[in-house]
């Protein structure tokens, strides 16, 4: 039968009452120890001391036992606030080491962009301008860019301008700061290119989209899928050889030019500042051989620059004489000698 089945279900002591009657029975029994040590009984003082001992541990520990629970309750609430603060406190810490983790993302990204604009090489080499698009105007038909580079870094109306996949357009407008550039998708857009395998010689019309036409092909079974198009340097606006795209057959059956510029943004560019084909040349290499051997060849001597002259004036004097008629001789008077 359990404690609360039988007849002190229902008895409820008070906890000071308890504490106090334990207290009453302590100082009993050390009472009952000094009055048996002072009649000199060991044995009884040694059974009543190992009594006394395991009656005062169990109050002690049935007394201590609040004490522990408050102080563990504490703990935990301590742990708690503390864990909470803790958690709140690196939270903070993961978000700024995010936003710096995607800041350090961003910058490989630009580096690795420079990289690329930094490696590419034009054979002949021509002067460049590394510069950032700042806006894009779209519509329907048009597609041009403003980048931050203009006349005060030296470029001009005309300038090609690539990426580092390929070219994009072309400079159509400057100011001192600022360039618009006409991209190669653009309905005006107009640039003369060969194909890479077959040399066979082409136009690059854009119409707005994305993937301008290929037309005016000169010959027969000269353009085929995957051909690589190339700048082809026809009249002199770009240099010969910058990469485009390659060709591809448009849902219309036309040709046209998948531009290796869209594998990436345009988000860095540079500026060839080619004028003309005469800018890729050395001065010195446009004298011919010929007109290089009179210009080095050494002036005659006074006796030979007159024997010469002597030469030349009896030439002219004999041709003279050869182009006058000889003379007739005279003729005596009909009726003889009077």
């Amino acid at each position: 039968m359990a404690f609360r089945d039988g007849p002190f279900e229902n008895l409820k002591v008070p906890l000071i009452w308890t504490a106090g009657l334990t207290v009453l029975v302590v100082l009993a029994l050390s009472a009952f120890l000094l009055i048996s040590q002072r009649r000199g009984d060991p044995e009884a003082q040694s059974a009543v001391r190992g009594a006394s001992d395991q009656v005062s541990g169990g109050v002690g520990g049935v007394l201590a036992a609040p004490v522990r629970w408050v102080g563990a309750a504490s703990d935990y609430v301590g742990d708690y606030f503390f864990a909470v603060s803790e958690n709140r406190r690196l939270k903070a810490q993961v978000a700024e080491l995010q936003a710096v983790a995607d800041a350090n993302i961003a910058l490989q990204n630009i580096n690795s962009r420079y990289e690329a604009m930094l490696g590419i090489r034009v054979e002949p080499p021509v002067p460049t301008q590394t510069a950032r698009s700042i806006s894009e105007s779209r519509g329907p038909f048009a597609r041009s860019r403003l980048i931050d580079v203009g006349t005060g870094q030296g470029v001009r109306i005309g300038n090609p301008v690539i990426n580092e996949h390929g070219l994009v357009g072309r400079v159509v407008g400057t100011s001192s700061r600022v360039s618009r550039v006409l991209l190669v998708t653009d309905v005006s857009s107009r640039i003369p290119v060969l194909i890479d395998r077959t040399d066979a010689r082409a136009m690059l019309s854009g119409d707005g989209s994305g993937n301008p036409r290929l037309e005016y092909v000169r010959g027969t079974d000269s353009v085929e899928v995957g051909d690589r198009v190339l700048t082809s340097g026809d009249g002199g606006g770009i240099p010969r050889g910058v990469p485009i795209g390659v060709v591809a057959r448009g849902i219309d059956g036309s040709w046209r030019v998948k531009l290796f510029s869209d594998r990436g943004a345009i988000d860095f560019v540079k500026v060839l500042k080619f004028e003309d084909f005469g800018q890729l040349v050395d001065a010195e290499d446009l004298n011919a051989p010929p007109l290089a051997a009179l210009d080095t060849a050494p002036a005659p001597s006074a006796t030979e620059a007159a024997a010469i002259t002597d030469g030349v004036t009896r030439r002219q004097n004999a041709q003279a004489g050869a182009d006058q008629p000889a003379a007739t001789p005279a003729q005596p008077p009909a009726g003889g000698p009077e």
